[in-house]
């Protein structure tokens, strides 16, 4: 269950920094000096990396699983365990 959190906080995260940088890109268009834009990039790339690290990190240690409808596997397996021929 903390791997849940963990990657809504990180997904939260990404979309409040990428919401930073276009307002950063607005207010300081034209500016020269203002580095704030590169390092809201910055900071949205490094929270972009850890979401996929920690989603990678959940798949593989098996606390996050698919459960689609469509997912062959998980359909073969249901109906393996119904008997059906």
């Amino acid at each position: 269950m903390a791997i849940k959190i963990i990657i809504v906080v990180l997904f939260i995260g990404v979309l409040l920094s990428l919401s930073s940088g276009l307002y950063f890109l607005l207010k300081d268009f034209g500016s020269t000096e203002s580095q704030r834009l590169r390092v809201a990039l910055g900071v949205r790339v490094v929270l972009a990396a850890a979401l996929l690290g920690s989603v990678y990190y959940g798949i593989s240690s098996g606390q996050l699983s698919n459960q689609a409808p469509w997912d062959k596997r998980l359909h073969q397996q249901n109906n393996a365990g119904a008997g059906h021929n």
